[in-house]
């Protein structure tokens, strides 16, 4: 152990021991690097901070997607919701008029957060004991030697802590379904391959390459008409005359003689007699009905 000698006016009095071959500068340069290493490394340059503080909302989105290399908004669900995470913060963070390296640190703070939940699977309790670790070293100063670590004040690191409990705490299970859970890929596209019939010089097109040769086609599936016409004559040839003479009897048009007057009084005849029936068979139901009718107006007159 060495000591340090500091002269007062009464004469020399004994500084501070030290440990042999340290100083209180290197002591000071190791408690800077350690406390360094509490939100390390910054998740946003002063440069890019300083650039997306000129831009709107839709400036700060495009910035925000830029910087984290988001491709894929438009169809992957998680990107979506990460760049909706941090345009958020940002957005806060600048109502809150902090500084730039007062954003640095806010920003990286909530990229820790999600890399403690995503990366080392903090439960809810341990991240908020995380915070307020973090908030006791970079939050408001409670003695004059750590005054220099301090990046917020009272006022901004409680506002800070609202704010965190509102927009990730408060659905802290809904980030954990994010990073856990596997979802199943919506298809929202696809592709097809469509082969045109290339054209040639003949009269007919190319045949696919499923098809088959017109020589099996007419011989298997589709006979030539004429095959069809010289089995009905064979047929016809087979056949007796007697059976022939009386399927040219069947087949004649049972009305040849009569004449359209005969037709029609035939069909007046028959169409009256059903009417006829219909109209009694009408008027035997509604006599019936008339009388069950009549049967109980008695009934009630008596009573």
């Amino acid at each position: 152990m060495t000591m340090s000698v500091g002269t007062t006016p009464g004469g020399t009095t004994p500084a501070a021991t030290t440990p042999a071959g340290t100083t209180p500068e290197l002591e000071r340069d190791a408690e800077f690097q350690e406390h360094e290493k509490i939100l390390y490394p910054d998740f946003l340059s002063a440069a890019q901070i300083t650039e997306m503080l000129t831009e709107d909302i839709n400036g700060v989105q495009q910035k925000l997607k830029k910087f984290l290399n988001f491709k894929n908004l438009q169809t992957c669900l998680k990107e979506a919701i990460l760049l909706d995470y941090y345009v958020s913060g940002f957005l806060w963070a600048r109502g809150m008029d902090f500084s730039v390296t007062q954003y640095s640190k806010f920003m990286t703070l909530l990229d820790m957060l999600l890399h403690n939940l995503r990366t080392l699977h903090m439960s809810l309790e341990d991240s908020i004991k995380w915070l307020g670790e973090v908030m006791a070293e970079i939050g408001p100063p409670h003695s004059q030697k750590n005054e220099e670590w301090s990046f917020f004040n009272i006022k901004q690191a409680n506002a800070i802590i609202d704010y965190l409990k509102i927009s990730l705490f408060q659905h802290y299970k809904l980030y954990e379904f994010l990073f856990y859970s596997t979802r199943e890929e919506i298809v929202i596209g696809t592709e097809q391959m469509i082969e045109v019939v290339k054209p040639s010089g003949g009269l007919l097109p190319d045949p696919l390459e499923e098809g088959i040769s017109f020589d099996i086609y007419s011989t298997f599936i589709e006979p030539p008409p004429t095959l069809d016409a010289e089995v009905k004559g064979l047929d016809q040839e087979q056949v007796p005359e007697e059976f022939q003479s009386e399927a040219n009897i069947s087949d004649a048009d049972p009305l040849v003689g009569f004449t359209i007057e005969d037709i029609k009084s035939v069909l007046g005849q028959v169409t009256d007699d059903i009417l006829i029936g219909i109209q009694t068979e009408i008027n035997e139901k509604l006599q019936i009905q008339e009388e069950a009718f009549n049967a109980r107006i008695e009934k009630l007159k008596k009573a």
